[in-house]
C-alpha cells in the first residue's frame, strides 16, 4: 500500500512539474508585457497553432514577431509591449491600484506612467512602484463609502421597524374607531 501511494505520489509530482515548466517555457511575461487579461486567450493561439491574426484581420504573425519592436500589424496587435506601432495600447496591470492602459507611445520613454513600472521595463530608468500607495487613497475612499452605506442600511432598518410600530399603531386604532362607530351606529339607530 505504501509503495503505491509513494509511486502515485512520485508519478504526479512528476507530471505537475513536467506542466509547470512546459507552459512556463511557452509563455513568460515578457511575451504577454502589456496585455490586458481580457485579451490574453487571443495571443495563447500563439502557442497552440502557431501564428495569430491581427486584430484588424490584415495580416497573421508568429510567436517571434510577437513584441520584436517591429510593427507587423497596423492595428499594433503584434507589439502590445513596445512602442513600434503608433497606435498600438500597452495595459499596466497596476497591482493594488487600477489597471490603465496607456499609448505604446509611452513605452521606454523614461516616465514612469504606470504605477507598477512595467511601461519602462528597458532598465534605462527606474520606476518604484507605487501601486499600493496610490491605491491606497482609492481603497480608503472606498472604506469610506461603505462605512456611510451601513450606516444608512442601519438607519434604513430602524426607521422600517418605527414604520412596522407605528403601521401596527394605526392598525388597532382604526379597528377601535371602526367598532366605535359600528356601536355609535348602533346608538343613532335606537334612537330613531
Amino acid at each position: 500500500m505504501k509503495n503505491i501511494i509513494n509511486t502515485s505520489f512520485f508519478t504526479f509530482f512528476v507530471l505537475s512539474s513536467t506542466l509547470i515548466i512546459l507552459q512556463s517555457s511557452l509563455i513568460s511575461s515578457h511575451d504577454l508585457l502589456g496585455v490586458a487579461p481580457q485579451d490574453e486567450m487571443y495571443y495563447k493561439g500563439l502557442w497552440s497553432s502557431g501564428t495569430v491574426k491581427c486584430k484588424d484581420g490584415s495580416r497573421t504573425f508568429t510567436k517571434s514577431q510577437l513584441n520584436d519592436d517591429f510593427c507587423d500589424c497596423f492595428d499594433g496587435t503584434d507589439e502590445p509591449g513596445t512602442s513600434a506601432c503608433p497606435t498600438g495600447k500597452f495595459y499596466c496591470r497596476n497591482a493594488g491600484h487600477s489597471a490603465l492602459t496607456i499609448f505604446s507611445s509611452r513605452i521606454n520613454d523614461g516616465i514612469c506612467d504606470c504605477c507598477d513600472g512595467s511601461d519602462e521595463y528597458d532598465g534605462k530608468t527606474r520606476c518604484n512602484n507605487t501601486c499600493w500607495e496610490a491605491g491606497k487613497v482609492a481603497r480608503d475612499k472606498l472604506m469610506e463609502k461603505i462605512a456611510l452605506f451601513r450606516e444608512g442600511v442601519a438607519i434604513r432598518k430602524h426607521e422600517v421597524e418605527q414604520a412596522k410600530v407605528s403601521s401596527a399603531k394605526d392598525a388597532a386604532e382604526l379597528s377601535n374607531l371602526k367598532n366605535e362607530e359600528k356601536i355609535l351606529k348602533g346608538i343613532v339607530q335606537q334612537l330613531k
